[in-house]
């Protein structure tokens, strides 16, 4: 993410695709709307953090939601897919797409397009597309190991690597529920209490004090 923000800060993103498109989780609890919130806020949550970790704040949300019965998800009520378009402070448009109708884990990660850029950002690897070849760097050991460890970590009271500000977290939270209110009354969500300056947002690196993961 490091190396994805620093392409982008003499170019910044203009175009932006997110995905989480993946199977749906086993415990029932997922399965109800009103116990974990949809999948956009339960997992996509994580997508609209990395955009907003690229592009700042976000100002608009249009969202829509399909759902269909599942033999043997008896009792599902999450949407099974959902669409969004969001608008950013900084000029930036994104889209995101999530759907749980599969049995394996297709694609998690963000597409990124600025001038003359493209980037793939997975949860595990960054393709940066400048017009000669496509080339792939895997991340530094395991993310999720890394981000669980932080947490850990910091909780204990030992150095804070958490790279997201409890204030932040619950700003891209803020993101989430908007995409499902939208998607449920089918009108464009305008966010509130931005702002002025949207960027920068998180932290390049960590630093002391009390903050929470996103």
């Amino acid at each position: 993410m490091d190396e994805a923000r620093a392409h982008l800060a003499q170019n910044p993103a203009h175009l932006m695709q997110g995905f989480w498109l993946d199977q749906t989780p086993p415990p029932q609890w997922w399965w109800d709307e009103d116990r974990c919130g949809g999948q956009v806020v339960e997992q996509a949550t994580h997508v609209i953090d990395a955009a907003r970790f690229l592009a700042g704040d976000v100002t608009e949300v249009f969202g829509m939601a399909a759902r269909r019965d599942r033999d043997d998800f008896q009792g599902l009520t999450v949407p099974t897919a959902t669409a969004a378009t969001l608008r950013f402070a900084s000029g930036a448009i994104a889209n995101l797409a999530a759907t749980c109708l599969l049995r394996w884990n297709h694609r998690v990660g963000l597409h990124v397009f600025a001038d003359g850029l493209a980037m793939e950002i997975s949860d595990h690897d960054l393709m940066v597309d400048v017009g000669r070849g496509r080339p792939v760097r895997p991340a530094d050991g395991d993310p999720v190991w890394r981000e669980d460890r932080d947490f850990i970590e910091a909780v204990q009271g030992h150095e804070n690597r958490i790279r997201c500000p409890y204030a932040e977290a619950l700003e891209t939270h803020r993101v989430a529920l908007a995409v499902a209110r939208s998607a449920r009354e089918g009108a464009l969500v305008k966010m509130e209490g931005l702002r002025a300056d949207p960027q920068p947002i998180f932290r390049p690196s960590a630093a002391p004090g009390p903050h929470h993961a996103a």
